[in-house]
């Protein structure tokens, strides 16, 4: 990959990542969330929301904050993920990646996000509070 760093907007809401059976519907409590992300795989569906809108019943996983890799970014390029997610390995902070068709966004626990931000900064990445 390129030297080249991109700018990433952090936002202030909390976000959880659910786990739902593969033949359940689509739930209506996500349609009030601004940002949200459906996955359907043989084994599994999986929604990640605003956590404020997930009903405590629903096996999820709570306290995530997103990073945006402001885009839009090429298709061609190499190396965007692999270089952040190298970058939070190091200092062990976990991650959940929600890919678009325009960017990606990173999930930290909001516990992490001061030293996610600190270890993106001190490798030229600039963070934008949204």
């Amino acid at each position: 990959m390129s030297a080249k760093r991109f700018k990433m907007r952090l936002f202030n809401k909390r976000f959880g990542i659910c786990r739902l059976n593969n033949d359940e519907l689509i739930p209506d409590w996500i349609q009030n969330c601004d940002f949200y992300s459906i996955t359907k795989t043989w084994d599994e569906l999986s929604i990640v929301c605003l956590q404020d809108n997930i009903p405590r019943d629903v096996r999820c996983e709570r306290d995530w904050r997103v990073l945006k890799i402001e885009g839009p970014l090429e298709f061609s390029l190499i190396g965007v993920l692999s270089s952040i997610s190298a970058i939070l390995a190091q200092e062990k902070i976990s991650i959940f990646v929600v890919s678009t068709y325009d960017t990606d966004y990173i999930l930290v626990k909001d516990h992490e996000v001061e030293n996610a931000i600190d270890a993106l900064t001190a490798e030229k990445y600039e963070i934008i509070n949204a």
